[in-house]
């Protein structure tokens, strides 16, 4: 089977974000607003969508994978953090899982949903 990862896939650009951990002033850490950690060229590879109903209301949701180049950075993500597109942000991708497929740390795919809150 041929190897189909290249960077000529790496058509997008998003924003990897997490919260930042502000200290409220009584000795006590909360999560604060947004802050870009680093931006990545990236594959956005949609799945199946669904239309799950939750509270009584239909809402259309779209999973994806996201393939980015493996470095320090991408290595840390979590499913706290969320990918934002960097030409248009008002799409926001809340991540669910990243995993190195391969295990040789050159590729890592971050599981994706677009359509939920973060």
């Amino acid at each position: 089977m041929t190897d189909t990862r290249g960077a000529g896939k790496l058509r997008e650009k998003l924003l990897f974000q997490r919260r930042a951990i502000i200290d409220d002033g009584m000795g006590n850490e909360q999560s604060g607003e947004w802050e870009t950690k680093f931006t990545a060229a990236a594959e956005l590879i949609p799945l199946k969508g669904g239309e799950p109903v939750m509270a009584a209301r239909l809402s259309g949701t779209q999973p994806y994978i996201i393939r980015i180049r493996s470095c320090t950075a991408a290595r840390e993500v979590t499913p706290a953090w969320r990918a934002v597109d960097a030409r248009n942000p008002a799409r926001l991708f809340n991540i669910t899982a990243a995993v190195d497929p391969d295990n040789k740390n050159a590729w890592i795919d971050v599981m994706a949903t677009q359509g939920v809150a973060t």
